[in-house]
């Protein structure tokens, strides 16, 4: 396989695991495309390159630039907009980590929080039953989430290296 049909596969690969992972296809398939590229790349090439829309291409490096995994590039004497990727998987890991910290599970324990508040009174059997049901989730979710922040807080994963290794 060469290395033009090397990119290819990584950026079909990474493209269907950002499905997978709730990303939509065109935006795992853009950052991909400036992780594996030398060179600041134009919508354009961007476009030409994956075969997708201008709208589609501007709304995924909209997103990755909202995300803070990719940056634009300045390219002295063109007007065209280039983008380059953040290359430290670190640093993008965590941000998009963090991002989805921040949707997906920081709003659960707030509303499990609000549960317990509201059911700890309840004294009937399937009150009390509920509230040790939302009691157990409620912190189970809320130590992974502090365990996610210590993660995230440790310098370029030394934290989860560690747990690995306790694990492994």
């Amino acid at each position: 396989m060469d290395l033009q049909a090397s990119k290819q596969k990584f950026i079909d690969t990474w493209g269907a695991l950002g499905s997978e992972w709730g990303i939509n296809k065109s935006v795992a398939q853009v950052q991909a495309l400036l992780l594996v590229s030398t060179q600041p790349l134009s919508t354009d090439e961007i476009m030409e390159t994956l075969k997708i829309s201008r709208g589609n291409a501007n709304m995924s490096l909209r997103q990755l630039l909202d995300y803070g995994i990719i940056y634009k590039k300045v390219v002295a004497g063109d007007r065209k907009e280039y983008f380059i990727a953040e290359k430290d998987i670190w640093k993008w890991a965590v941000r998009i980590a963090m991002m989805r910290k921040q949707k997906e599970i920081d709003p659960v324990v707030h509303v499990l929080k609000e549960l317990k508040e509201e059911t700890k009174k309840i004294k009937t059997a399937d009150g009390k039953e509920f509230y040790k049901t939302v009691d157990d989730i409620h912190q189970f979710t809320e130590q992974f989430s502090n365990l996610a922040d210590k993660i995230f807080a440790s310098n370029r994963g030394e934290l989860l290296l560690k747990l690995l290794k306790i694990v492994m």
